[in-house]
């Protein structure tokens, strides 16, 4: 398992457009792709999961991937995130 803490930095946070985005990205790979935010884990493969962490700008989130493609899966979902996943 690997992981790695990023800060979300879109203006509206996780909301339905960079949240399908984040889980289209996620559904690229094999592995089990979660993240937790405060004290709740989410699924990065189901949109209504992300949407409901509720996560705004400036949040962080610690992402989790495990699984044959986690580093590669891992590298892919925070160089989105960084970009502002398509904002």
């Amino acid at each position: 398992m690997v992981r790695e803490k990023v800060t979300i930095k879109n203006p509206t946070g996780l909301h339905l457009r960079p949240a399908g985005i984040l889980c289209k990205e996620a559904m690229e790979y094999k592995s089990l792709i979660t993240f937790r935010f405060r004290e709740n884990t989410a699924n990065a493969k189901s949109v209504l999961s992300v949407l409901g962490a509720c996560v705004k700008c400036g949040d962080e989130i610690e992402l989790f991937c495990e699984g044959e493609d986690e580093d590669k899966a891992l590298r892919a979902l925070v160089a989105a995130i960084e970009s502002g996943l398509g904002e």
